[in-house]
C-alpha cells in the first residue's frame, strides 16, 4: 500500500512539474509574441490547463504527501527536509491561486495590441517561481537532509 501511495505522489508531483512547465512556456509565447491572436489563444488555454492538472495534481501529490508523511518514519514535521516540501507546495498552490491570473491577461489581449506590459512578465516570473519551488522540492526528496526539527 505504502509503495502504491508512493507511485501515486512521485507521478502527481513529476506531472505537476511538467504542468508548470508548459504554462511558462505558453505564457512566455504569449508575452514575446506580436500575434495577438496566438497570445489571446494562449491565454485562453492557460485555465483549462490549470482545471485539468494543476489543480487535480497539485491536491493528490499534497494528499499522498500527508498520508506518507503521516504513515512513515519520516513523519510529517519531524525532518526539515519533509516540513520543507510541504510549505513549498502550499506555496506554490497559494501562488497560482493568487498571483497568477490568465483570465486578466486573456483580456487585455483582446483589443489592439500594446507593448508588453510588466504584468505580463510579472506572470511568466510567478510560474518561472513555482517551477523553482517544485524542483526544490524535488531535490529534497532526493538527497533527505537529516536535520531534524524535533525529537521521536
Amino acid at each position: 500500500m505504502r509503495k502504491t501511495l508512493l507511485v501515486v505522489h512521485i507521478v502527481a508531483s513529476v506531472a505537476l512539474v511538467g504542468e508548470v512547465w508548459g504554462l511558462v512556456a505558453l505564457n512566455t509565447a504569449a508575452t514575446l509574441t506580436d500575434d495577438l491572436a496566438l497570445a489571446h489563444m494562449a491565454y485562453r488555454l492557460m485555465p483549462v490547463m490549470v482545471f485539468a492538472g494543476g489543480i487535480p495534481l497539485s491536491l493528490i501529490a499534497l494528499a499522498s504527501g500527508i498520508v506518507l508523511g503521516l504513515g512513515t518514519h519520516w513523519g510529517l514535521i519531524r525532518y526539515y527536509w519533509v516540513a520543507i516540501k510541504l510549505g513549498l507546495l502550499v506555496a506554490v498552490v497559494c501562488v497560482g491561486m493568487f498571483l497568477f491570473d490568465p483570465e486578466g491577461m486573456a483580456a487585455a489581449t483582446e483589443g489592439a495590441r500594446q507593448a508588453v506590459t510588466s504584468s505580463q512578465w510579472a506572470q511568466v516570473w510567478v510560474l518561472g517561481a513555482q517551477v523553482v519551488m517544485l524542483l526544490v522540492s524535488t531535490a529534497l526528496s532526493v538527497f533527505k537532509p537529516r536535520w531534524r526539527l524535533r525529537a521521536r
